[in-house]
């Protein structure tokens, strides 16, 4: 009974993670690996929860794109640079095999920061426009690396491009959020066939299936109704402070302390 009572939470947690993220165009991937490395599934292979995380996030982050192109939200001149640099970067990342120590370590980090984003952004209506878009040759470096990032830690890298661009002032808030899609998209992609080529292929449809289901619902509902039928707010705070809970773990896990 337990046991399917913490799956069904599990599943909860997985939809709800994938709304909030869907509503500003990324597709959940370091949400669900701090929701994921809470519960029994943290012992597994990181391959294992980079494989299924990328999986979530086609979904999602399609779905996002979707909605944010149909809007008009999508800057493909912008996009472009970012998205050739990202892929064979994502690919090598997804590629490459690190060690389970290591891997915590950075994802660690990675849930850190998005833990800090998700707490300092501020929802932001204004589209008002930007016409400050980097040169090619940034464009290219920057997603370059955040392909790589991506690939290793088992994320889309929506999470470290959108604050960039906002940053920088290269897009307005909503066009960067459908930017922020299709990058996490391809990269997700990217990762998924170099970790498959390595001879890293674990996913588990049995499990992955349900887990599907979930983001598929919250996706759907984040991405047509972004902020407006949620407390985006309370939202971002449970999230943080799941991800918050997922680093004390990791940490505690990497010391050897976590029982």
């Amino acid at each position: 009974m337990e046991e399917v009572l913490g799956e069904l939470l599990l599943l909860v947690a997985l939809s709800l993670i994938a709304a909030m993220y869907a509503s500003v165009g990324h597709g959940g991937a370091s949400g669900y690996l701090a929701v994921l490395s809470l519960t029994v599934y943290a012992s597994n292979d990181p391959a294992w929860l980079k494989q299924h995380a990328w999986s979530l996030n086609l979904l999602v982050a399609g779905m996002a794109f979707i909605a944010y192109n149909k809007g008009g939200f999508f800057d493909s001149k912008l996009a472009i640079p970012f998205i050739i640099a990202s892929i064979p970067a994502a690919l090598i990342g997804g590629y490459m095999r690190i060690n389970d120590d290591i891997y915590d370590t950075l994802l660690s980090i990675t849930l850190v920061f998005a833990a800090w984003k998700l707490y300092t952004t501020k929802s932001r209506e204004s589209e008002e426009l930007f016409s400050n878009p980097p040169p090619v040759r940034i464009a290219l470096i920057v997603g370059a690396i955040i392909g790589l990032l991506s690939g290793i830690i088992g994320v889309g890298g929506g999470i470290f491009l959108s604050p960039i661009i906002l940053l920088f002032g290269w897009s307005d808030p909503k066009t960067t959020a459908g930017i922020a899609a299709v990058f996490i998209w391809v990269n997700s992609a990217a990762g998924l066939i170099g970790s498959s080529i390595s001879g890293q292929n674990v996913l588990e449809f049995d499990v992955l299936i349900p887990f599907a289901i979930a983001v598929l619902i919250g996706g759907y509902l984040g991405s047509k109704f972004g902020s407006e039928k949620f407390s985006q707010k309370t939202v971002r705070n449970t999230l943080v402070s799941v991800m918050l809970i997922a680093v004390i773990r990791q940490i505690l896990e990497l010391f050897g302390l976590w029982i």
